[in-house]
């Protein structure tokens, strides 16, 4: 039931090959956040209408937008591709779901932890986090 709910359960080695190419990703993502971020201000300190409006209709309105969440939509697609779920991307959070015994709960890597060092329960958060045995709280923030 939980594999079809998440499509792939992962041990903390299979999500730790990942890390790698999810840190490419992630940095990739944050960069292009924070270069809309600027965009948008830069428009809305020259419009002040645009502080306003929703999301997707700023992008209407400004077409060269997507030259920036073109390539966030690819990058959390292919993060999402991989069997994780991209949880905050400021903070480059990104869950795998993870068989704990016979309950699935979410392995929980944070952008610039080499490995996994953490997990939570499902229904909460990053705050919720749990060391995994045998890994020094050093790496739990």
């Amino acid at each position: 039931m939980a594999k079809i709910r998440f499509g792939k359960l992962f041990s903390a080695e299979e999500a730790n090959e990942l890390i790698p190419r999810l840190e490419i990703l992630l940095r990739d993502l944050q960069l292009a956040a924070n270069a809309l971020r600027n965009r948008v201000r830069e428009l809305a300190d020259s419009d002040p209408a645009i502080a306003g409006p929703e999301f997707e209709n700023l992008v209407a309105r400004h077409p060269e937008l997507r030259r920036f969440t073109t390539p966030m939509a690819e990058a959390a697609k292919q993060i999402e591709s991989l069997g994780c779920l991209l949880k905050d991307i400021d903070q480059g959070l990104v869950d795998f779901p993870h068989d704990a015994g016979g309950k699935v709960v979410f392995l929980c890597w944070q952008f610039g932890e080499p490995r996994i060092v953490a997990w939570h329960p499902i229904d909460s958060g990053f705050a919720s986090r749990r060391p995994l045995p045998g890994v020094a709280k050093p790496y739990l923030n």
